[in-house]
C-alpha cells in the first residue's frame, strides 16, 4: 500500500457511474474508487454517480452526490459541490452515453467550472466522430490535465485525430480482478456442465454483441464435440430492454432450436457479483467475444478473459486485435460463424496450443490487476497536480487587444461592510464568512482606511465611506504603542493585543494609511487625530531596515507632503528613505536582473512606485528613471505570453532559483496596477495607462486560470490563484486590494484626458 502523505492530494472524486447501476461503466469506476482506496488509504475517495433514472439507485456510503444525466443545472451544482468541498482531484470516467446533452456535452459544464485538476479516462475514442462527439471529446481533452486511455489506437487516434498532444496522454489498462489460474474442470459442477467442453460469452446483452453468428457455428462445433455446451451469461442491456424488452435474446433462443442445438446453449439471464463471475470464468476451456463494431476500443469482458488466463477467440474489433497479438489469443472474422467454428474445433483438438495460450494470456493479464492499475493511476493523479503546479492547462482567456474598453464593475463595499464590526475590519474570512478566531491587523485598517479615504474623495458612498474611515482610523490609534513609538499590529477578537509591536512593514503601512488620510480626507477632525500619530509614529521609520517598511512609509509621507510641503522634517525622512532604496537598487541590479534586493518577494512594484513618487517630488531624475526602469523589468517578467499579468507566486523567487507560479495573490496585481497609475502620473506616457488596465483585468478572469477572482456577488475578493483554482476565501487583503485597484483605475478615468487613453 502507499501512504497518502507520498501524494500532492488528499480528496480524489471520481465521476462516473456506479454499483449498483448495472453497466460497464458503473463497475469500472466503482473498482477503480475502490482499487485506489485501498492501495492508499489514507486518501478520502468519494464517487459520483451519475443517474438515468428518476429514483436513482442504492448507491453505498462511497458515493456523495447524484446528478440525473439529462439535468444540466445539476450539472452546475455538481462543480460547485465539489469546488466547496475542497477535493483536490477529479478523475472523469468519460463514456458520450452516460452524460446528458448532445454528445454528452452537459459535462462540459462541469469541467469548464472546475478549480482542480481533472483526470479523464476515455472509455470510446472514435475514429470517425461525428461534429458534436469531436468537439465534445476534444474539450473534454482540452479541460483536462491528464487523458488516460487503455489501448495504443486510442493513444494514436487522440494525436491523429483529436489533436491532443501525446505527453499528456497515459496508457492504462483496463483493470481486471486479481483471479488465480486454475483447471476450468474445477468449476464445472457449480453450473451443471461438468464434463463438457464449455464455451464461454458474459456481458450486457444487445444486438451488437453478434451472438447469433456464434450460434451459427454450434452445429459445426457439436458434430465434432457432441458434449460442448455454450453459456451466455447476462441480463440485456437496460436501455435495449427499455426500448425492445427480450426480443434480441429471445430471437437467440428460437435461432438455437431452428439449429437443433438448442440443448447445447444455456443463457444466464442474471447480473453476476464478481465471485460468481469468477466461476464462471474458471469453468469456461474457451470464451468468445464475436462483436459485429470494429469500432471498440476497449472491453472490460475481454479483460477479465485474459486475467483468468482464456483461451480467446474475438472479432477484430480494435481492443482485441491489440490484446490477443503475439499468440495470447485468436481472431476471427467479422459476421464469420465457419471461421469461429473452425477456430474453436481446432483449439478443443489441441489441448497444448489451448493451454499455451492460456498461460500467455494470464502472464500478460498480471499487469491489468486492479492493484496495479491502482498504482498506476496514482502515479497519473500526481503528475496532473505537479503539471497544474508548474503551468495550468486550462488557460481560458479573452483575445489580448491593443485596447481594453470593458465595463468596470460598480464600487461594491458589501464586503468590506460583512469584515468590518464595531473594532475594525477583520483579518480572514472562511469562504465569505469572517473568520474571528483570527482577529484583526492594523496591516489590513491601515489598507481600509486608505480604500474609505479614497472612495469619499471620489464621491463613492459619501457619508458611508466617512463613517468606515472613522472606524479604521480609531482602529489604528488604539494599536499605536505610546510607550515605545511602535504600532501592534495582531489584535485577536478579545480585544487583546498580541504583541507589543508589530513588524517593521505594519507600521510602514499605518505610516501610508495616516499619510493619505492627511492628504486627502475634508474631515477636519480624522486629519488632526491622523496628524497627532502621524507624527508620533514617524521617528521610528529611521531605524528601519525593511524596504517594503521604507517604500510603505514614503508613500504615507510623499502623500502627507502634497499638502504640507513645508513640513521640513518630513521633506528630509522622505529623501532619506528614497536614497536608501536608490542606493539598494544600485547595489543589487544586475544587466538581467534589475532590481532592488536578489529576491522578489511580496507587494514588490510597491518599491518602484515609492522611488517614482519620491522621485518625481524630489525633482530628482535619476531616482524617477530608476523607479520606472525597475517596474518596467518588473511588469515585463510577469507578463505571460498571452498578455496577461502573472505575478510571481508568493513563495518568493531568488534570481539563482526557479520560478514559483502560484500562488498569486491580489496585492500584486494592486501593488502593479497602483505604480502604473503613478507612472504615467511622473511621465505622462499613455502606455503605463494601458498597463494599469491590462493588470486589472487580473480581477475580473484575464490571468493564468482563466478564472475570475473578484466575486461579483459579494463584492469580495478571493484570497488569490493557486494551482489548483481560485482560493475561495475572501479576506480583508484580497477584498481591500480588489477595491483600491478599481478606485485607482476609476480616479484615472476621471483624470486623464481622453486622447491619452
Amino acid at each position: 500500500m502507499h501512504s497518502s502523505h507520498a501524494y500532492p492530494f488528499s480528496r480524489v472524486a471520481f465521476v462516473g457511474n456506479y454499483l449498483p447501476r448495472r453497466c460497464g461503466i458503473a463497475t469500472f469506476t466503482t473498482d477503480l474508487c475502490e482499487s485506489v482506496a485501498q492501495m492508499a488509504p489514507g486518501l478520502d475517495c468519494m464517487a459520483v454517480a451519475m443517474n438515468d433514472t428518476p429514483e436513482g439507485y442504492a448507491y453505498p456510503d462511497r458515493v456523495r452526490f447524484e446528478t440525473a444525466q439529462n439535468d444540466l443545472d445539476g450539472y452546475r451544482q455538481l462543480a460547485e459541490f465539489l469546488n466547496m468541498g475542497q477535493v483536490d482531484l477529479v478523475c472523469v470516467q468519460h463514456e458520450y452515453g452516460i452524460f446528458g446533452g448532445p454528445a454528452g456535452g452537459h459535462l462540459l459544464a462541469t469541467l469548464r467550472s472546475l478549480r482542480m485538476p481533472v483526470v479523464a479516462t476515455l472509455h470510446t475514442v472514435l475514429k470517425e466522430p461525428g461534429a458534436e462527439q469531436r468537439q465534445v471529446l476534444e474539450e473534454v481533452c482540452r479541460l483536462s490535465e491528464r487523458v488516460v486511455v487503455m489501448s495504443e489506437k486510442a493513444r494514436n487516434f487522440l494525436g491523429d485525430i483529436y489533436r491532443v498532444p501525446a505527453a499528456k496522454v497515459d496508457l492504462i489498462h483496463h483493470g481486471i480482478p486479481d483471479m488465480p489460474f486454475v483447471d476450468p474442470n474445477y468449476y464445472k459442477d457449480l453450473f451443471g456442465v461438468e464434463g463438457r467442453r464449455t464455451i464461454l460469452t458474459f456481458g450486457l446483452l444487445s444486438p451488437n454483441k453478434g451472438i447469433e453468428y456464434m450460434i451459427d457455428a454450434l452445429p459445426e462445433i457439436v458434430r465434432n464435440f457432441p458434449d460442448v455446451m455454450y453459456l451466455v451469461l447476462g441480463v440485456t442491456h437496460p436501455h435495449v430492454k427499455r426500448e425492445h424488452g427480450e426480443e434480441y435474446r429471445l430471437g437467440l433462443q428460437r435461432r438455437a432450436k431452428d439449429l437443433g442445438v438448442a440443448e447445447h446453449l444455456a443463457f444466464h439471464n442474471r447480473f453476476v457479483e464478481l465471485e460468481e463471475l469468477c466461476r464462471f470464468l474458471g469453468a469456461a476451456d474457451v470464451y468468445v467475444t464475436p462483436y459485429l463494431n470494429p469500432a471498440q476500443i476497449t472491453s472490460g469482458t475481454l479483460a477479465y478473459s485474459m486475467g483468468t488466463g482464456k483461451a480467446v477467440v474475438s472479432t477484430p474489433y480494435w481492443y482485441a486485435e491489440e490484446l490477443l497479438a503475439e499468440g495470447r489469443g485468436r481472431i476471427a472474422p467479422f459476421r464469420d460463424s465457419g471461421a469461429f467454428a473452425r477456430i474453436v474445433v481446432e483449439l478443443f483438438k489441441n489441448e497444448a496450443e489451448r493451454h499455451a495460450m492460456r498461460k500467455q494470456a494470464y502472464a500478460f493479464g498480471r499487469k491489468m490487476i486492479w492493484p496495479e492499475v491502482a498504482k498506476v493511476y496514482l502515479d497519473c493523479f500526481r503528475r496532473a497536480t505537479e503539471e497544474r503546479q508548474r503551468a495550468p492547462s486550462r488557460v481560458v482567456l479573452a483575445k489580448a487587444a491593443e485596447r481594453f474598453d470593458m465595463e468596470l464593475p460598480d464600487l461594491n463595499p458589501s464586503h468590506m461592510l460583512v469584515l468590518t464590526d464595531d473594532t475594525g475590519i477583520l483579518q480572514h474570512a472562511h469562504h465569505t464568512v469572517p473568520n474571528l478566531s483570527e482577529g484583526y491587523t492594523t496591516d489590513d485598517n491601515a489598507r481600509a482606511l486608505i480604500v474609505a479615504v479614497q472612495a469619499e474623495k471620489l464621491g463613492k458612498g459619501g457619508e458611508r465611506f466617512r463613517h468606515l474611515a472613522a472606524k479604521y482610523l480609531a482602529f489604528i490609534d488604539f494599536a499605536f504603542n505610546r510607550g515605545n513609538g511602535r504600532f501592534r499590529n495582531f489584535l485577536g477578537y478579545d480585544r487583546h493585543w498580541l504583541e507589543a509591536a508589530g513588524s517593521e512593514d505594519s507600521h510602514g503601512r499605518a505610516i501610508w494609511g495616516l499619510g493619505c488620510t492627511i492628504g486627502i480626507s475634508s474631515d477636519d477632525g480624522m486629519v488632526a487625530l491622523a496628524m497627532n500619530l502621524f507624527e508620533a509614529a514617524l521617528p521610528a521609520i529611521e531605524l528601519f531596515t525593511s524596504p517594503r517598511a521604507w517604500a510603505f512609509a514614503l508613500l504615507g509621507i510623499c502623500a502627507y507632503v502634497r499638502r504640507f510641503p513645508g513640513d521640513t522634517r518630513a521633506r528630509h525622512l522622505r529623501d532619506a528613505l528614497a536614497h536608501r532604496l536608490h542606493e539598494l537598487y544600485r547595489a543589487n541590479a544586475k544587466d538581467d536582473w534589475l532590481w532592488f534586493e536578489r529576491s522578489l518577494a511580496y507587494a514588490n512594484a510597491r518599491l518602484s512606485q515609492a522611488l517614482i513618487v519620491a522621485g518625481k517630488g524630489i525633482g530628482d531624475a535619476d531616482m524617477l528613471a530608476v523607479g520606472l526602469k525597475s517596474l518596467e523589468w518588473l511588469l515585463d517578467i510577469q507578463t505571460a505570453e498571452g498578455g496577461h499579468f502573472s505575478s510571481v507566486g508568493n513563495s518568493g523567487w531568488h534570481r539563482d532559483g526557479p520560478r514559483p507560479k502560484f500562488d498569486q495573490q491580489p496585492i500584486e496585481a494592486q501593488s502593479m496596477l497602483e505604480a502604473s497609475l503613478d507612472a504615467y502620473r511622473a511621465t505622462g506616457d499613455g502606455r503605463w495607462y494601458e498597463r494599469m488596465r491590462r493588470v486589472f483585468q487580473w480581477f475580473l478572469g484575464y490571468n493564468d486560470l482563466g478564472r475570475a477572482v473578484y466575486d461579483d456577488a459579494t463584492g469580495g475578493c478571493h484570497d488569490g490563484l493557486h494551482h489548483e483554482g481560485v482560493n475561495v476565501n475572501e479576506g480583508a487583503e484580497s477584498t481591500l486590494a480588489f477595491l483600491s485597484s478599481l478606485l485607482a483605475v476609476r480616479a484615472a478615468e476621471a483624470s486623464i484626458p481622453e486622447e491619452a487613453r
